[in-house]
């Protein structure tokens, strides 16, 4: 199999090349435009694998991309390229419109492109997974959860900027008949996590003993997915999912936001010496929430499990434990990270330009 990855230097993407690799014994083409986000590093454990290389290149390359579909001939296309932090696209929504849209855009007209020139078994068996995330539906009150068949109302930037490629994808199988099939997930965490989210972000800062800031009362819930099952998922789904379809993924570990800082802080003062200053659920800070925080997200993958038999195989303390371990032995991948971004807030100007 040969699989053509976009956006593989960043979090999700990265862990998608790795299992691929290493689990799948895949051919991978990575295409990353190298943001802020994206560390190479990431990719260590198969970069000198024969099934692995990588394309520096954007995905709004329009000849750049009809060149890699020509010279590599994937089979499936796993597009993951997107900018993806709330709070960035506040401040300025620009790079999330030309990535998360355009880029999309481009991709699928290459991938059209590319499919309608393929013959035989080779384009019956193609297929193009659009990765999407669980912020399209909007924000659910105290019950219920996301289904694939949710209306969509995306409330940032961000999440207008994946709602709107979602439809796109949706409709180059509808009116091209290109065997698209979408996936949406729920919040993800895990090892190579570009600490400005915050998992990483709080691992980190209570590692040094510096504040952890909360939005808002810190109530607002997500369901918390690990990266690895999510990469295995997204396999699945790319290989075995039925065109034309929504699969969602989530970890069903709903936990408001002040439960996940509370779980980093306690691991990490069981793993780590104790701060002169005290346990570090005492470096919490509430600050002023951010703009258009939907309250909670829960995500449905029963379609998932039935349909493709996926299962997640850690739940959130076993695959919390993991994070927080990688973390406190892995600096030498996260310091160069964290030395271009260091924690500052993000997403409090309002008024910045669109």
């Amino acid at each position: 199999m040969r699989v053509l990855v976009t956006g593989g230097a960043g979090f999700i993407g990265s862990a998608v090349c790795r299992h691929l690799v290493l689990s799948e014994n895949a051919t991978v083409l990575n295409i990353d435009k190298l943001t802020y986000a994206s560390s190479l590093a990431s990719l260590d454990p198969v970069k000198k694998s024969d099934l692995y290389s990588f394309l520096h290149a954007d995905i709004t390359d329009a000849p750049a991309m009809a060149a890699a579909f020509a010279q590599f001939q994937p089979d499936v296309v796993m597009h993951l390229a997107a900018e993806s932090h709330v709070d960035r696209s506040i401040d300025g929504a620009d790079p999330f419109i030309f990535t998360n849209v355009v880029g999309s855009f481009v991709m699928l007209q290459a991938a059209l492109v590319y499919w309608r020139g393929l013959e035989g078994t080779k384009k019956d068996g193609f297929r193009y997974l659009h990765v999407s995330t669980d912020e399209v539906y909007g924000s659910l009150g105290d019950t219920g959860h996301f289904h694939e068949t949710t209306a969509y109302d995306p409330r940032s930037p961000y999440s207008a900027s994946k709602a709107a490629s979602d439809h796109l994808a949706k409709a180059w199988f509808h009116t091209y008949g290109l065997p698209v099939v979408v996936s949406n997930c729920s919040n993800n965490y895990g090892p190579y996590h570009f600490p400005e989210k915050l998992v990483p972000l709080t691992i980190l800062n209570a590692m040094e003993g510096k504040p952890l800031p909360v939005y808002g009362n810190g109530l607002n819930i997500r369901d918390w997915l690990y990266v690895d099952d999510h990469a295995r998922a997204l396999t699945l789904i790319a290989t075995k999912g039925r065109p034309g379809e929504t699969y969602n993924v989530g970890g069903n570990n709903e936990r408001t936001n002040l439960d996940v800082v509370h779980a980093v802080c306690d691991l990490l003062d069981e793993l780590t010496p104790a701060l002169p200053t005290g346990p570090r659920r005492g470096l919490i800070t509430f600050v002023k929430d951010r703009p258009g925080h939907d309250q909670r997200y829960a995500i449905d993958a029963t379609k998932l499990k039935s349909e493709l038999g996926w299962t997640a195989q850690e739940d959130f303390a076993s695959g919390l434990r993991k994070t927080v371990q990688w973390y406190l032995t892995n600096q030498a991948w996260w310091q160069p990270l964290r030395d271009r971004y260091d924690g500052q807030r993000l997403g409090v100007d309002v008024k910045a330009k669109a």
